[in-house]
């Protein structure tokens, strides 16, 4: 690598350019800033002015506030620091002192640079003017149509417009349409800025509805009807206008022309006059006319007041809706922050319960799995995770959304049941009708499985009325002179006897079944015997014990 360009620092590229500038904008945001202004205003009242720390020291007492508490070794330390942001220059005036203390105060002299002057123009704007409702310059937009319309007159005329006349009706034309663009915008953007309020009382209301209606409506108005006059002053200039600018820029340069051209010096750093360039003509023809099919100003003008005017009905609506005490609780919310904002730590949880009903946190109200049991000193943070529902994790709602499910058919099910149900009744009359007619014959005879179940029921039926008759009775021992069961449903009725060396033997298909020194006996009841309504699944098909 050359020693040489080793050497060589690097040149500051586009991104570090920009870095600078803005760091002009830092005292704006320090915490001194109120400081920092009140310095800053102390330059922007003079012009070319070199001053030292005991002149702005001076300067800042007489005026007072903020900036007048300072010393002068903190105002020094101020006046550095804004050398280094960019925003005051280094002045170059002799220094005569009489003393070497009146030197030491005076020898760095600052002067107000571009870029500090214009922050601070701007800034002081937004302190003085941000707040309030700018009128629209609409008078300046018939000036604009008349000064295109004589500038076009004058150019299509023989010989053109004459250089120095071009230049005052050129000048005049763009400040009066830089003057009504800047009220255009400034008027909208505060008109956003109600818009975007929605706690509107009557009074507040009742005077933005006439903003709107009124003045709003007029401006439209205007510029609609300007707007294609205007464009056709244009089209009508715009041939011309490339030999008229040359015309004008060989008339009078301006600051152009005070260094030879290709030196890279007042050429590039030149901020020429508004109309001197044909960028300015096109972004003035791009106001009215929609060149790139994205829609000019004048479109974008409209549906701006489309919007505001949506918003008053929106407005419009919430008034009538608050009868019904749908109010808007900003303020209340507002005055509850204020309380939040100086309340202690404790008094804000006491606040907190008061407006919202939050207590402490115990659960979200989802119950845990119902296999997982924990104990309660169970902490949140080891305890296992509990699966919240969507409906409740997204919209703290447990409301179900959506279409309301149409209402299961159960027809079939039921049918099923009531089958099955005279299916059991069947299988019961037939076994009832089978021991009925095996009764005093059971050894020669085997049972089917239903049979004998039914037998069971009744034997065990029987034996338990013979036990509770005798403990009724006092009567030791166990008797069964009341060994007796019915099922009334059946319309059949066991009788057991007790007969010494008597066998009875019970085959059936699921085993034998031998009841020694028993005797059994099954008839007919003498109740009215009929079968179970089929319609009615629920009727009891079981033994009834009497």
């Amino acid at each position: 690598m050359d020693e040489s360009a080793a050497g060589a620092p690097p040149a500051p590229g586009q991104d570090e350019a920009q870095r600078r500038r803005l760091d002009a904008y830092a005292y704006l945001s320090a915490p001194e800033r109120l400081e920092y202004l009140a310095i800053m205003r102390v330059f922007c009242g003079t012009l070319l002015a070199d001053l030292a720390v005991p002149d702005v020291l001076a300067k800042l007492r007489g005026a007072g506030g903020a900036g007048a508490g300072l010393d002068a070794d903190a105002l020094t330390g101020r006046l550095e620091q804004l050398e280094r942001w960019g925003n005051l220059l280094r002045g170059n005036h002799t220094v005569r002192a009489s003393s070497i203390t009146e030197y030491q105060r005076s020898r760095a002299r600052y002067q107000l640079s571009r870029l500090g002057e214009r922050i601070q123009r701007d800034a002081d704007g937004v302190l003085t003017e941000a707040e309030a409702a700018r009128e629209v310059s609409n008078e300046l937009l018939a000036l604009v149509e008349r000064g295109l319309r004589e500038l076009a007159g004058a150019a299509a005329e023989p010989g053109g417009v004459a250089p120095q006349d071009g230049l005052e009706r050129i000048s005049t034309l763009f400040v009066q349409f830089a003057g009504f663009a800047d009220s255009v915008r400034d008027f909208y953007a505060y008109l956003g800025q109600v818009l975007a309020r929605y706690d509107l009382d009557g009074a507040e209301y009742q005077g933005f509805k006439e903003l709107l209606l009124d003045y709003v409506e007029a401006i439209t108005e205007d510029v609609s009807f300007r707007a294609p006059r205007i464009s056709a002053a244009l089209d009508a200039l715009w041939p011309r206008l490339p030999e008229l600018l040359a015309q004008v820029d060989a008339h009078a340069q301006g600051l152009t022309g005070l260094s030879p051209q290709g030196d890279g010096g007042p050429e590039g750093r030149v901020q020429r006059s508004r109309g001197r360039e044909l960028a300015d003509w096109e972004g003035l023809r791009g106001w009215f006319t929609d060149l790139d099919g994205q829609g000019s100003q004048v479109d974008q003008l409209r549906e701006a007041t489309l919007r505001a005017l949506q918003s008053l009905l929106a407005n419009a609506k919430r008034m009538l809706r608050s009868a019904t005490g749908e109010m808007s609780r900003r303020r209340d919310l507002l005055r509850l922050a204020q309380w939040f904002d100086g309340a202690a730590p404790e008094d804000a949880h006491d606040i907190a319960v008061a407006a919202f009903g939050l207590y402490g946190a115990r659960h979200l109200g989802v119950p845990p799995a119902t296999d997982e049991v924990l104990p309660a000193h169970t902490g949140w943070w080891t305890g296992p995770v509990v699966e919240v529902p969507v409906a409740l994790r997204e919209r703290g709602s447990r409301a179900q959304r959506g279409r309301t499910a149409a209402v299961e058919d159960h027809s079939a099910q039921k049918e099923r049941l009531r089958r099955a149900a005279r299916a059991r009744s069947a299988a019961r009359r037939a076994a009832a009708d089978e021991l009925c007619s095996a009764s005093g014959r059971f050894e020669e005879v085997r049972l089917t499985s239903a049979a004998l179940d039914l037998l069971l029921e009744l034997l065990a039926t029987a034996l338990g009325n013979a036990r509770l008759g005798r403990r009724a009775e006092g009567a030791a021992g166990f008797g069964l002179e009341a060994a007796r069961s019915e099922d009334a449903d059946l319309g059949v009725r066991l009788a057991v006897h007790r007969t010494a060396g008597a066998r009875t033997l019970l085959r059936a298909a699921d085993g034998d079944l031998l009841l020694d020194d028993l005797e059994l006996t099954v008839d007919r009841t003498a109740g009215p015997e009929g079968p179970i309504n089929p319609a009615e699944p629920g009727a009891p098909v079981g033994a009834g014990a009497s």
